[in-house]
């Protein structure tokens, strides 16, 4: 089934492909709401599920109790801060697809695709352990 088009699915879709803050669902209804003000938070979670069915943006999961998005589905790995929950883009890592061709003939699974995450604390996070634990 083709998704079919929409105002603002599209406007939806056109500012997740130009940010690369990985929003919620709510950062999303706050950016849109002042542009369409009959839009509900209900209309951004259906139009999101949507895009992603159809592999037009992608989920990057679950962080700080929110669903996260992209609108970059080229192959890329993400890192989390496991602190303030920001997410940066990580470049492609072609070991990582031969890993992936190595298991799937080891455990005879044919891969579709594949997803890194890299977690822990972000540099910001990071200096401000440090200064934390400079002044304990």
């Amino acid at each position: 089934m083709i998704c079919r088009r929409s105002v603002k699915r599209d406007a939806m879709l056109d500012l997740l492909r130009s940010t690369d803050c990985h929003p919620s669902a709510d950062w999303v209804f706050q950016q849109l709401r002042p542009v369409y003000p009959d839009l509900s938070l209900g209309t951004v979670y259906r139009n999101l599920n949507q895009l992603c069915e159809h592999g037009l943006i992608k989920r990057v999961g679950t962080v700080n109790g929110q669903e996260r998005y992209d609108g970059d589905v080229s192959p890329h790995a993400h890192f989390v801060c496991t602190c303030c929950g920001s997410i940066i883009d990580l470049p492609p890592s072609p070991p990582t697809q031969g890993y992936v061709e190595e298991c799937s003939k080891q455990f005879g699974f044919e891969a579709e695709s594949y997803e890194v995450h890299v977690k822990g604390l972000c540099q910001a996070c990071k200096k401000f352990e440090t200064v934390k634990e400079i002044t304990s």
